[in-house]
């Protein structure tokens, strides 16, 4: 074989192994080709299959909706209302066939789930909606006092009060941040949550109080005649500037030797200008003079009713009665120590219109004229429960066992000759009587006092009456003595510091 025929020989070889792969892939490809067509053929069905599912479920079941959404929120410790929800079925409502599992815990911080579930052919649709409760309530901060508040320029403001409160946290008032600043005071407060409240109340530097002037003594004073006045003196108070009292000016003159009332003024103002005043005034009068029991005693045809030693919650409750019934006024002098326990009584007859007298503190003898010093304690103590038990301020006195009484002898020579001045130069009477209903000497019956008192009156005087309140038949003869003075054409009135009704005096 010559080399021409080898050539050729390998030549064919090569072109028959060619053919035989091409014919080898070609069959690849064609297998390959029937495998990917069936995976697409089998990947549409299912597709398909999904959807006819689908739509066969969202033609057979049922329909829920939840109104508000599926995440709500409610404030801690409100109510929980419910926004709602919806099912039909078929266009028909089926909504009362919906149940609810779960519940929303509105004291507790957190989310909460509920659950809603609707059943129709075996197919069970469930929805979900998540209920947080937050708290982003602020506290609550209430200011006591006054919103706007007015303090001294060179003070600090008094805090009135405040008081915080938060839902969730409760009472908060000791982690309130106060703040002064010029003009106004911040309180803060924050709770646990990070909701925090600021309010503020308004502050003004500024003083607009006027000091206070307090005269000791009486606002009336009465000096004999040609005796030396003394000042009984005063004090002066500022909300801001403190004890003023140095700064006081007094003008005014009292001439002693010449009778008549005179008028002295306080004045004084603090450092911010405001001004205050308060006067007094000085009675220069003869001396008193000494007069027997059957002196006028008061307006010719008036009828002083004066009820000494109370006041007794029986009887002078009974007395009471009787003269309102009548619309009847009268005096009554009490002794300190049974003030105290019947101050009712004392408001009583104050708010009623009677007038109410002194007649010391123990009424015992040997205590009350052992020294002026004495008499004047007595007098100051009883004079201080008779205010505080609402009977206010009174100047009137009586003494025990009246002015003319000897007992005192025993204890301070000259001493009723000494009170009996003095009671007038500090600002107050006394008075005695020219009749006694006898109830303190021996008559207990009813009549008898009775009979004393009308068969002593008399309209051409004034008529001072002495009776005492603690006497029980003093209680039950009252009222017939006052339809005895109505009946007869007598006036019936209070004592004042207009009436000269006093007897000799013995010591």
């Amino acid at each position: 074989m010559d080399d021409e025929d080898i050539l050729t020989e390998n030549i064919t070889a090569e072109v028959d192994l060619y053919d035989d792969n091409r014919e080898t892939k070609s069959s690849s490809n064609k297998k390959y080709a029937v495998k990917k067509k069936t995976f697409m053929l089998f990947s549409f069905f299912f597709v398909f299959l999904i959807f006819l599912i689908f739509i066969f479920f969202y033609l057979f079941a049922p329909q829920l909706t939840l109104n508000g959404g599926y995440e709500y929120d409610v404030e801690y410790g409100s109510e929980y209302v419910e926004p709602g929800y919806k099912a039909t079925y078929f266009g028909k409502d089926i909504t009362d066939k919906v149940y609810v599992t779960g519940k929303v815990d509105t004291k507790t911080l957190g989310t909460n789930q509920l659950k809603y579930n609707i059943r129709k052919n075996r197919i069970v649709i469930s929805k979900k909606r998540y209920v947080r409760v937050v708290d982003t309530t602020k506290p609550e901060i209430v200011l006591e006092g006054e919103e706007t508040v007015y303090t001294c320029p060179n003070k600090k403001y008094k805090e009135e009060g405040y008081k915080a409160t938060d839902l969730y946290d409760g009472d908060l008032t000791e982690q309130v941040e106060v703040t002064e600043q010029d003009t106004e005071i911040q309180y803060a407060v924050s709770d646990t949550n990070g909701n925090r409240q600021v309010v503020a109340r308004k502050l003004v530097k500024e003083d607009k109080e006027k000091p206070v002037i307090t005269l000791k003594g009486n606002s009336t004073v009465y000096v004999t005649l040609n005796n030396k006045y003394t000042d009984p003196g005063y004090t002066a108070k500022d909300n801001c500037d403190d004890d003023i009292t140095k700064n006081v000016k007094v003008t005014g003159e009292v001439k002693t030797g010449t009778l008549g009332t005179y008028t002295l003024t306080y004045e004084v103002s603090d450092a911010a200008g405001n001004k205050a005043t308060a006067t007094r005034k000085v009675v220069v009068q003869k001396t008193y003079a000494k007069v027997s029991s059957s002196y006028g005693c008061g307006t010719p045809g008036t009828i002083y009713l004066t009820f000494d030693d109370g006041p007794n919650y029986t009887n002078t409750t009974k007395i009471l009665n009787v003269l309102k019934k009548y619309g009847v006024k009268a005096t009554f002098f009490v002794v300190g120590k049974n003030v105290a326990s019947n101050a009712s009584l004392i408001k009583r007859e104050k708010s009623e219109g009677h007038a109410i007298g002194i007649h010391t503190w123990s009424h015992e003898y040997s205590l009350v004229y052992k020294s002026s010093d004495n008499f004047w304690s007595e007098v100051n103590k009883t004079k201080t429960a008779i205010k505080n038990a609402g009977g206010g301020d009174t100047t009137l006195i009586r003494f025990p066992g009246g002015a003319s009484n000897t007992v005192s002898r025993h204890y301070s020579s000259g001493i009723m000759t000494r009170l009996a001045r003095e009671v007038i130069d500090r600002g107050y009477n006394y008075f005695d009587w020219n009749i006694s209903s006898g109830d303190a000497g021996g008559t207990t019956d009813p009549k008898q006092e009775y009979r004393n008192v009308i068969n002593s009156l008399s309209k051409s005087r004034g008529n001072v009456v002495l009776m005492h309140d603690i006497k029980t038949h003093t209680a039950n003869a009252i009222e017939d003595i006052v339809k005895y003075g109505i009946n007869n054409g007598y006036k019936f009135d209070v004592l004042n510091m207009s009436i000269n009704c006093k007897q000799g005096i013995n010591n």
